[in-house]
């Protein structure tokens, strides 16, 4: 039962994730859908699955990167970054995206994997 002024539980996948989603916010129009959009990272490859998956972004969303598997990504429109971070994602600027991928891509500690599930 819920005290009178608690604020709601927040909905989660589960365990706590370690998926990012940055405030790049570009305006674009992707598939007929004209919006300002975000990119969606983890530092492991099947919480960023599972995340897009909880989100409604279909396997073909997937972007592998030619260069670097710390750079693959699904792009997300304003609402679903904000329901993404409802989910459990840690916002953060596109900088700090930057530095996270940076890190990735020189510690090759992002496994890579030939594509969405």
């Amino acid at each position: 039962m819920e005290q009178a002024g608690a604020a709601p539980a927040r909905p989660t996948l589960g365990p706590p994730l370690t998926v990012y989603v940055d405030d790049w916010r570009q305006v674009a129009t992707v598939r007929d859908h004209p919006d300002r959009w975000s990119h969606l990272l983890a530092d492991d490859p099947e919480e960023l699955h599972a995340m897009a998956a909880a989100l409604g972004i279909p396997p073909r969303g997937y972007q592998r990167h030619r260069r670097s598997a710390a750079l693959n990504h699904y792009d997300v429109p304003e609402s679903l970054r904000l329901r993404a971070i409802e989910l459990g994602a840690v916002p953060v600027t596109w900088r700090q995206m930057a530095r996270l991928t940076r890190e990735w891509r020189r510690a090759g500690a992002r496994p890579t994997r030939p594509g969405p599930p």
